[in-house]
């Protein structure tokens, strides 16, 4: 009985070994060529383009540069073409946030960010300025901002509304 269970040990390590010696090395070559599953391997770059997971989450602004909401969602049609945003309004970490559907087309992308300046005190106020030369004064400081051109998204969108333009409007409803 021993002596079948030594030779069973033995004649399985041999197939082991043999399966592994029946593996063959990778070969050099020395020609330039390279294979064709790599020759047809290329990297695109797009220069301009937003990425739409990057769009949610982003605030919308009104021209007054007060925040209005954050964008929920982009719907788009059957050609790929983005036609509503849904914008979320009010609400606290989104509970009781009233989403709208707004045209695609009314919101206006504003790659510089939303600047802050005013006196830094207590007594001070804080003005909003969106600029497109890349700097807003205030009554005795400068902020500067900083362009979004190598992100994949724009800094925020402007919508011309107020928020309580927007809470009046219908809510939007996903269909079921």
């Amino acid at each position: 009985m021993l002596m079948k269970s030594i030779a069973a040990g033995v004649a399985g390590t041999a197939l082991l070994a043999t399966v592994a010696f029946a593996q063959t090395p990778p070969t050099t070559s020395t020609d330039k060529a390279a294979p064709a599953a790599t020759a047809t391997t290329t990297t695109t770059s797009a220069s301009g383009e937003w990425r739409a997971s990057k769009m949610s989450g982003l605030k919308v602004y009104n021209d007054s540069n007060e925040n209005i909401g954050s964008i929920n969602d982009l719907l788009m049609d059957k050609s790929g073409n983005v036609k509503i945003a849904v914008i979320g309004v009010g609400g606290f970490l989104g509970m009781g946030e009233h989403l709208v559907a707004v045209p695609y087309e009314k919101l206006k992308f504003v790659n510089e960010a939303v600047a802050y300046t005013g006196t830094g005190g207590a007594g001070g106020t804080m003005n909003k300025s969106t600029t497109t030369t890349g700097a807003a004064t205030g009554t005795d400081k400068t902020a500067t901002t900083t362009s979004s051109g190598s992100k994949w998204y724009p800094d925020h969108a402007v919508f011309n509304a107020s928020k309580d333009e927007l809470k009046n409007m219908p809510e939007f409803k996903y269909s079921e």
